[in-house]
């Protein structure tokens, strides 16, 4: 019997470079089961992280479809890069069909910010979605719609550092969680001029190292609540802009 949209069962698995994550979904995005983690292994190599994976999920229920947020640029499923992982194991590392192989399932892989940005935005204007974890990611929506991904993390942002440099794991262990939040001012305020943003969502680990109060149009989100986004890579409606970003689907 034919799985219909509505029956659609997702594995969703949120990969960082701490931990890797997953749970179940349905169409709609409503966590079937309390979402697992394992660590990164170390080298995160392509074959170590489908290893973990495969081990992660060996015990969980069936699903049909697999969606994966990426920590780097992908494009139609290859990656391009992978700061946190190592840029050397993943260039051009056509992950989607690795994953395929390895779950026997149709898979789709997008920066995990961009997958976060569909679990969490509204839908309305103009709306950026912010990671602070091992790096920084970051995505943007209109309407509920992605836009083509910008590494913004690897843009300069102070003194020839970039993003993930300034505000990162490493500077935050660095200077302390006083300065780390000097920082992260600095660098909302740029977001704010650059983007013109109707609202932000900050995710990742780090989120709640925030000390100051945010802006009325600025919110803290889970990374439970940005997992949710790998129903949406099912569910969209083939908006011309957003298909350019997204894994193309397996036919």
């Amino acid at each position: 019997m034919k799985t219909t949209p509505s029956q659609l069962k997702i594995l969703s698995i949120d990969i960082g470079g701490s931990s890797i994550k997953a749970t179940i979904l349905d169409s709609k995005g409503t966590l079937k089961m309390d979402y697992k983690k394992v660590v990164t292994p170390k080298p995160a190599t392509p074959e170590n992280v489908i290893k973990s994976i495969k081990t992660l999920v060996k015990d969980y229920p069936a699903y049909d479809k697999v969606s994966v947020g990426f920590p780097g640029y992908v494009r139609n499923g290859i990656v391009k890069t992978a700061p946190n992982l190592g840029n050397d194991f993943w260039k051009d590392v056509n992950f989607r069909l690795k994953l395929e192989e390895a779950l026997g399932k149709d898979a789709q892989v997008v920066n995990d910010a961009d997958m976060q940005g569909l679990g969490v935005v509204s839908g309305k204007g103009l709306e950026m979605v912010i990671t602070l974890g091992t790096g920084f990611g970051t995505a943007l929506l209109m309407d509920g719609h992605l836009l083509p991904h910008l590494e913004v993390a690897h843009h300069p942002v102070s003194k020839g550092r970039d993003y993930d440099e300034y505000i990162g794991d490493i500077a935050l262990d660095k200077e302390g969680v006083k300065k780390w939040n000097s920082r992260i001012k600095k660098v909302f305020k740029i977001l704010k001029t650059v983007f013109n943003y109707d609202y932000l969502y900050i995710g990742g680990g780090n989120s709640d190292r925030l000390t100051f109060k945010l802006d009325k149009n600025m919110k803290i989100v889970t990374n439970a609540d940005g997992i949710k986004g790998g129903a949406r890579l099912w569910a969209e409606d083939k908006h011309p802009v957003t298909h350019t970003t997204m894994a193309t689907p397996t036919k």
